[in-house]
């Protein structure tokens, strides 16, 4: 994405017009976390119609990478996350909702409840090479 000038960065940091950055591929990076515990769920990615869709039904849409398609989380898990709240960062090129996860919770397509059930040993340690660790 390339620099906007000035007035039109002011416009969309400080302004009230919800207007999304996609990248060059339609689609804008979506942080998902659990309404109630502030936990991140999963990072998905939005397009236009994923959008427009949460918006109208309050409900998470995502868009597919790897399948190319728009998917309404929980279509086929029973997880659907019912949006409770939907934030732009600064320069409107990341979104991030707070949902409350329906069926039993769970986000990861692994039946983890997050998809981030690891975390990365060793870090800053001279020498040691970081490894990952399953999060109990």
């Amino acid at each position: 994405m390339s620099a906007l000038p000035p007035a039109e960065a002011h416009a969309l940091e400080e302004g009230l017009a919800l207007a999304p950055r996609y990248d060059a591929q339609g689609l804008i990076v979506c942080v998902t976390v659990e309404a109630a515990t502030n936990e991140v769920l999963m990072v998905a990615y939005m397009n236009a119609l994923a959008l427009e869709k949460t918006l109208e039904t309050g409900v998470a849409h995502y868009w597919s990478r790897s399948r190319q398609s728009l998917w309404r989380k929980g279509d086929t898990s029973g997880q659907v996350q019912k949006v409770v709240s939907l934030k732009v960062d600064c320069d409107q090129d990341a979104l991030m909702l707070a949902v409350e996860p329906g069926g039993d919770g769970k986000a990861c397509h692994t039946g983890r409840k997050s998809c981030f059930y690891r975390h990365v040993e060793n870090l800053g340690e001279s020498g040691a090479a970081p490894r990952l660790v399953l999060e109990s």
